[in-house]
């Protein structure tokens, strides 16, 4: 008869939490080789993110004028030259960077939040599909521009309004994007048997919808993100968004664009860091796509 003592055990679980953590380990770094596309997208977004966050300790005030050093071009000391009215560049287009990336995750945010309970509860109960899905019809039939626009217009630009001048356009793409994988959903096997059995529909639709559902979600909410983006860049551009003495891409490509003949970096820069951002974002909804649907991964079907 074998006898383990205490000693063996011990040191089997040891050899057993060091494998654990060298797996890990592997996992993470064959990260970026299996997914290059997601891991490129997120370090993307991830430096966009810190230069936001620390935009108030590694550059300068954004509103200091020298008119003396109006238009210059980039250089050793002005990477990104100066504007119109002596102001960096660089600066400006790295505070940009909070305003556009608070736009577009603040607006991503509210649409799922409220995309994703229209979507639920139009998909699971049959009775509400359709006076939810008209009325998300109904506003879906209005341009996101002009609503974005009559809302500033009439209300005052404030961050609140602008997040919600583009969030309420982007709630039924949502909405119709979660009930069609509900829709799915709700025919299968498993859901039936839950439903036969007498469970709780908030139960069923915690344990079985919402997580089957994660995936399109996660896809959209990429796409809302980078969408809001650009909706708020062109609202500023417009000067239906941000306010003239906050400084964003949109504000600096409307006042870029009467010097773009002698000046283009006034323009070129905020427009360059706002297709960066939108471009990793969408990437990232398409690496998410083809990493949550087997049937897309290599290309061809499984």
């Amino acid at each position: 008869m074998t006898i383990i003592t205490t000693s063996d055990a011990t040191s089997s679980e040891d050899g057993e939490k060091r494998n654990t953590s060298s797996d890990r380990f592997r996992r993470i770094i064959a990260f970026p080789l299996r997914q290059p596309m997601l891991a490129a997208s997120c370090g993307l977004l991830f430096a966009f993110s810190v230069l936001a966050l620390a935009s108030p300790w590694i550059t300068g005030d954004p509103a200091a004028l020298d008119p003396l050093g109006r238009l210059k071009a980039p250089s050793a000391d002005q990477p990104f030259g100066t504007d119109q009215v002596g102001r960096s560049v660089l600066d400006r287009a790295l505070w940009g960077t909070r305003v556009s990336l608070s736009v577009g995750i603040s607006v991503a945010m509210v649409t799922t939040m409220i995309g994703v309970a229209i979507g639920v509860v139009a998909g699971y109960f049959r009775a509400i599909d359709t006076i939810a899905m008209r009325a998300m019809d109904a506003v879906m039939a209005i341009p996101a521009i002009l609503l974005a626009i009559a809302l500033v217009a009439l209300i005052g630009a404030s961050p609140f309004v602008i997040v919600t001048a583009i969030a309420v356009p982007e709630i039924p793409r949502m909405a119709r994007v979660v009930r069609a994988s509900v829709l799915t959903l709700r025919e299968r096997a498993y859901v039936e048997a839950a439903i036969t059995c007498g469970g709780r529909t908030t139960t069923i639709l915690r344990r079985h919808i919402l997580p089957g559902a994660a995936g399109p979600i996660m896809v959209q909410t990429t796409y809302v993100f980078a969408s809001a983006m650009i909706l708020e860049s062109i609202l500023s551009f417009l000067g239906a968004g941000t306010p003239p003495d906050v400084p964003s891409w949109g504000n600096m490509m409307s006042e870029g664009r009467q010097f773009l003949q002698i000046a283009p970096w006034i323009l070129g820069f905020p427009a360059l860091m706002l297709a960066a951002t939108v471009l990793a974002a969408n990437l990232m909804g398409d690496a998410l796509r083809d990493m949550l649907d087997p049937s897309l991964q290599g290309g061809e079907l499984r």
